[in-house]
């Protein structure tokens, strides 16, 4: 998670926007609550960047962008060039001394091992002194090679300042000589996708997908729209259930439906209330919901706790509503699992 304001407010990203680095206007739109409805922003030196603004061009311009736009509430976060680029230190140094204090954290392309995360975190380390911060740069790095994936949780537990794994699609299908990476991608990836959750969470780190690569545009039927929202839907759906607490975007308009995806409705926050308020009024154990019939057990419980959490995230719950549960079931069981899996600050 994004632990932002001196402590006093987290984000688990449900939506990361990528954009280009090197244009004003992306900036101002990507700044803009209405045009851009995302938890997150990330500004890309790299793959987004076109060879003839990579260095000074695109640094410029991210400065000018960090140093007089307002992002609101949204976490935002810088993609430098990949550690092993000539640009890359030249793109943490530009950003991290000419706007101190104005954003959130690192992106890190093409992790292949937890030394990159450690060099980076060093690097930081010394900009962030000499550019007179006053909280710490957090890191995010992309799982984007079968090395990286291999090491997923040693590079998620290689800092104290990384707080989520991002799966990074096209180029570990690039790695394996996969070339269909949209259609069918959470049965294709699934073991891909589920190991780097599975190591993000045992870290105690948010994982978010990667994006979907389809956009409508306005010439576009009706019906073409309606297939490629449902298939960014599809996609987005299939990879909550696989554990992923959010995914990149690559334009606004996949946002609404997104956020969606990994948001509890009305209807889910309700009913994990009634399951959990039924559960401590009949003094826990294993008991069948005389609604569903379904049998709840302390374990299940927990399934519940972190509905709630995600509710509490998207401001449906009280904060103060959340630690009460997790404080009743930490009362038997000895843990909490919102703590353990740092779902709350």
């Amino acid at each position: 998670m994004f632990i932002l304001d001196q402590g006093a407010r987290f984000v688990i990203p449900r939506t990361e926007m990528t954009y280009p680095a090197h244009s004003i206007k992306l900036h101002q739109n990507a700044a803009d609550p209405q045009k851009c409805p995302v938890d997150h922003v990330m500004a890309d030196f790299e793959d987004a960047c076109p060879y003839e603004f990579k260095g000074e061009k695109s640094r410029r311009v991210m400065v000018e962008a960090l140093n007089t736009l307002d992002f609101g509430k949204k976490v935002v976060t810088i993609r430098p060039n990949n550690i092993h680029s000539k640009f890359f230190q030249g793109d943490l140094e530009a950003v991290v001394l000419g706007a101190p204090n104005r954003f959130h954290g690192i992106i890190l392309p093409k992790t292949r091992g937890p030394e990159e995360v450690q060099t980076t975190a060093k690097m930081l380390d010394d900009l962030e002194r000499r550019g007179g911060w006053h909280y710490q740069l957090q890191i995010e790095s992309l799982v984007e090679t079968p090395q990286a994936l291999i090491k997923a949780y040693d590079i998620a537990t290689a800092s104290e300042r990384m707080c989520g794994l991002i799966f990074g699609i096209a180029d570990f299908a690039a790695n394996l000589g996969v070339r269909e990476i949209v259609e069918n991608q959470n049965q294709n990836f699934h073991y891909a996708k589920q190991a780097m959750v599975v190591a993000a969470k045992a870290a105690g780190l948010h994982a978010i997908d990667n994006v979907f690569l389809r956009l409508w545009r306005r010439e576009d039927s009706s019906d073409r729209v309606s297939e490629l929202q449902r298939g960014l839907r599809e996609k987005n759906i299939g990879a909550a259930n696989l554990g992923m607490d959010g995914t990149w975007v690559i334009h606004p308009q996949q946002a609404p439906i997104c956020n969606e995806c990994y948001t509890p409705s009305t209807e889910q926050v309700e009913e994990a209330r009634r399951v959990i308020r039924l559960y401590h009024e009949r003094g826990g154990g294993s008991m069948a919901d005389p609604k569903t019939g379904e049998m709840i057990d302390e374990a299940t419980i927990k399934i519940v706790l972190m509905d709630l959490a995600k509710g509490a995230q998207a401001g449906m719950v009280p904060q103060a509503e959340l630690r009460e549960w997790a404080e009743k079931s930490k009362s038997i069981t000895g843990y909490d699992i919102l703590e353990i899996m740092r779902r709350v600050a």
